[in-house]
């Protein structure tokens, strides 16, 4: 917990309370820095997160990364584009969000021709490996904030997202 206050300036409420299981906030914190280190860009991989945290209607998790590609200077249209589970305007960021949902939908067993769109929109067969250790990073948290009734951090209320799972 030390090292999320340190890299975030403070401890957000839902790593807190998944702590209750160290295993699990371990577990989490793990794969989510081997996802960060993954080949997919920065934009790629906050469109899997956004992807699987309004899937999953998890708010907190919504609101966090909202601000983390504030942070990194992504458009209000595509920010505004993922909150809502609206097609994207970038076509290769769009194919990281319809992948995104297939693998969700399919368990895995995604179409060719789905898998086939995704390379085509310049992804590789590592990306697609790799979209996969997002949705099982972020699938976590957002299971267990929801779980939890993990609260949104003061700092985060700017960046508030009410929506539903689905």
């Amino acid at each position: 917990m030390a090292g999320v206050t340190d890299r975030m300036g403070y401890l957000p409420a839902p790593v807190a309370r998944l702590a209750a299981s160290p295993q699990l906030l371990d577990g989490f914190l793990g794969i989510s820095a081997r996802f960060e280190a993954t080949t997919l860009d920065p934009l790629a991989r906050e469109v899997v997160v956004l992807t699987v945290a309004t899937r999953n209607g998890c708010e907190v998790c919504v609101a966090l990364h909202t601000a983390t590609l504030t942070a990194l200077g992504a458009e209000p249209d595509l920010i505004a584009a993922l909150r809502e589970r609206r097609p994207l305007v970038d076509g290769r960021l769009e194919a990281v969000r319809v992948f995104t949902l297939e693998v969700l939908a399919t368990a895995g067993a995604v179409a060719d021709d789905v898998l086939d769109d995704f390379l085509a929109a310049g992804h590789t067969a590592r990306n697609a490996l790799e979209v996969v250790l997002g949705i099982g990073a972020y699938t976590t948290s957002t299971l267990a904030n929801r779980l939890t009734g993990a609260p949104l951090d003061e700092r985060l209320a700017p960046f508030a997202w009410h929506g539903h799972a689905g």
